[in-house]
């Protein structure tokens, strides 16, 4: 009886003795669990992405600028041509040359600006020129003893090519387009003296070419002499000493400038003889003027009573 009379102590979970009451749902296993928290997940993600940037309206109403096109660099390197000024420096006188003699019989309105600006050639110029054709007609002798023939065609080609340039470098310097009397004789002398330079050819065939290079000399000679002798009673002739020089010129050639000299002796008649009006000392002696008719000018002259 006291066991049944005495209290009972306070439940804190009432519902253990509710027979009524339903328990709780368990879960069904953790791998039921994590299923659902990975779907929750992607759940989550897809409604992110459909907010996506390029659908936003700012970003749609906002036109990007357009990149510019990269600019190519002046300093990169990179392959090119020449300058027309460093290329010119890169010829030689004989390239350089050549180029602009193309260019003018291409275009002759060219070849006539040319003319018109080139200086002057100047009679050291010219002879210089000449003086080069003339090394090359030497060094076109063969070695050795060879046949007068042999040789006469081995140079043939340098020694045309130095008559035809000498030919064609005469007539810039005779009047009226040379002006300087003192000018034309300078460059009949040196050039003479390049005639004397032709070799001389056993056969007579051969030898034509010297002596119609004398011949022409000879006129360009008569015709400064003629010019030179109007102005101022020829006083340059023979201040100058030109007529000794002509007549040493015409004595080495074996008398061949006749032309030359007897223009000469037309116009330059008082040299050597006399002076003051009264009769010369050595009227016994053949005047300079004889002796350059008589072609014998630089033989001995007897001095003396024997």
């Amino acid at each position: 009886m006291n066991v049944l009379l005495s209290p009972q102590p306070p439940s804190f979970f009432p519902h253990q003795h509710d027979p009524n009451r339903r328990s709780p749902t368990r879960s069904m296993s953790p791998f039921h669990n994590a299923m659902q928290s990975r779907k929750r997940k992607a759940d989550d993600d897809g409604d992110e992405m459909s907010v996506s940037p390029t659908s936003s309206p700012a970003i749609q109403s906002r036109q990007l600028a357009p990149r510019p096109s990269k600019k190519i660099r002046s300093n990169e390197l990179a392959g090119r041509p020449l300058s027309l000024p460093r290329l010119l420096e890169t010829l030689d006188a004989t390239q350089l040359r050549t180029v602009l003699q193309t260019i003018c019989e291409r275009q002759p309105e060219i070849g006539e600006e040319v003319v018109k600006s080139a200086p002057r050639p100047t009679v050291e110029c010219a002879l210089q020129v000449l003086r080069e054709y003339q090394d090359k007609l030497r060094d076109a002798f063969p070695y050795g003893e060879s046949s007068s023939d042999y040789t006469y065609f081995r140079v043939r080609q340098p020694l045309l090519a130095l008559i035809d340039a000498l030919v064609d470098f005469t007539p810039q310097f005779l009047p009226p387009n040379e002006t300087s009397a003192n000018v034309s004789l300078q460059y009949l002398d040196g050039v003479t003296k390049i005639i004397h330079s032709l070799p001389d050819w056993e056969s007579h065939s051969h030898r034509h070419h010297k002596e119609n290079t004398y011949d022409e000399i000879s006129k360009a000679w008569a015709l400064v002499i003629n010019e030179a002798s109007k102005r101022g009673g020829g006083f340059i002739l023979h201040s100058g000493g030109w007529d000794q020089t002509l007549a040493k010129h015409n004595q080495q050639s074996g008398g061949k400038l006749g032309a030359a000299i007897s223009a000469m002796a037309a116009n330059v008649g008082w040299v050597g003889g006399p002076s003051g009006g009264g009769q010369s000392t050595s009227s016994g002696q053949s005047s300079i003027l004889d002796q350059l008719m008589a072609g014998n000018y630089g033989s001995p002259v007897r001095v003396g009573p024997w």
